[in-house]
């Protein structure tokens, strides 16, 4: 569905409106009325949570955590209401809108809390299992890019093993995504240089 070009015009809608609702930058918006300036000025850039708690406020990470997350989640939902295709585009479209936001130039963040706000609108198991991972590999080694990037390699064959074939599809597209916005983080871990969950970087 989500490589269709058969779309209807509730389609388009969902896709255009989750993508607008994806691209809302709520780590950039929070630090800034909070007054700690330009998020992308702080630590590695980036405008997500992790990138908020090197701001020292881990009340605004969760925050940002949770909006980024209900991004996800309330396109689908909305989308449900014409159908699983349609809810799947929706998850797409504001996928697409968190990391490439056109308020930012297309420069966005690098969707981790969209995957999982997205994975838990259409199916629920799989998102539970992605937080264990997160959770295990995050307490293990205390890297937050690590913990994405080993959570969401399982997702598309966890889903495949749960016979959400049109879903794990979706989700491999999804990773290979990630993957690319956190080619930095990668190298920075081969090199040993990435930063731990909760340092605070200048």
């Amino acid at each position: 569905m989500v490589l269709a070009t058969n779309w209807s015009l509730f389609d388009l809608l969902a896709f255009a409106l989750s993508y607008l609702l994806g691209s809302i930058p709520f780590g950039l918006i929070l630090t800034r009325l909070a007054g700690l300036g330009d998020l992308r000025d702080i630590g590695s850039g980036n405008i997500g949570a992790t990138n908020v708690l090197r701001t020292g406020s881990k009340r605004l990470a969760a925050l940002t955590l949770l909006l980024d997350l209900l991004k996800g989640t309330i396109a689908v939902l909305l989308g449900s209401h014409w159908g699983q295709d349609t809810a799947t585009l929706a998850g797409f479209g504001a996928f697409l809108g968190h990391l490439f936001p056109v308020w930012l130039g297309f420069r966005g963040g690098k969707g981790v809390a969209t995957y999982i706000g997205v994975l838990l609108g259409l199916y629920w198991p799989a998102a539970l299992v992605f937080c264990v991972i997160w959770l295990v590999v995050a307490f293990a080694f205390r890297y937050s890019s690590l913990s994405a990037l080993v959570a969401s390699a399982a997702t598309p064959g966890l889903l495949v093993l749960n016979g959400q074939w049109r879903i794990a599809a979706l989700f491999l597209i999804f990773t290979l995504l990630l993957y690319w916005r956190h080619a930095d983080n990668i190298a920075r871990l081969l090199r040993g240089e990435e930063g731990r969950i909760g340092a605070r970087k200048p």
